[in-house]
């Protein structure tokens, strides 16, 4: 079977989102995702270096920075994107987090959606959508950079959101609503390239 593409994306069936605890399958992640333009390939080629200095790079404990799995949670007509409010961080994001040394990408992503929206039925969709390398200042920690490895999370229709702890609010946003709540240039991007590859899988295109 082909690998999936940006041009013919794929969900991931359950039997593939198993726990792995080795870095070579997110190194093998990486060097695979398909760039699309030199941004991309310059973030790809600068985590490749990081796990290459970083053998622990997968764990929360590795100070200078570590992998992240994050969802672009997206609505069954492919139009709204859910987004939180991080309590810690005190701005609005997609729902993600640390891999805790789960090298599966796309299932950690999806379990993070999942515990952060409550949402039951979620599907992860592959491959990544997007990478991004960006530094965070949680409370009571030290600077770091998360690494970040995006993936499309597709919502059932008429999905109710229920956050936990790690949120204050939820909203589903369309792309133009994303100036006013400040999201930055990441998120942005995000959006943008998440929603083409939903109507995509969805075959909401045309």
């Amino acid at each position: 079977m082909d690998e999936p593409t940006l041009d013919q994306p794929t969900v991931v069936v359950d039997a593939d989102l198993g726990r792995d605890e080795g870095l070579g399958r997110v190194l093998r992640h990486l060097r695979t995702y398909q760039a699309v333009d030199a941004g991309q390939a310059s973030v790809r080629a600068t985590m490749l270096a990081f796990a290459a200095d970083h053998p622990d790079a997968l764990w929360r404990t590795c100070e200078a920075g570590h992998f992240t799995g994050s969802a672009l949670v997206v609505d069954a007509a492919a139009e709204q994107v859910l987004l939180l409010f991080h309590t810690k961080l005190q701005r609005w994001l997609q729902p993600g987090g640390h891999l805790d040394g789960d090298a599966n990408l796309p299932a950690s992503a999806l379990r993070e959606a999942s515990e952060e929206t409550g949402i039951e039925g979620l599907r992860v969709v592959v491959p990544a959508v997007d990478l991004d390398i960006h530094e965070v200042r949680p409370p009571a920690e030290a600077p770091h950079l998360h690494l970040d490895v995006r993936f499309v999370v597709l919502a059932p229709a008429g999905s109710t959101a229920v956050g936990n702890h790690e949120s204050e609010a939820l909203r589903w946003v369309s792309p133009d609503e994303l100036g006013a709540l400040g999201a930055d240039d990441g998120l942005h991007r995000l959006t943008a390239r998440g929603l083409e590859l939903a109507r995509r899988v969805l075959g909401l295109e045309g």
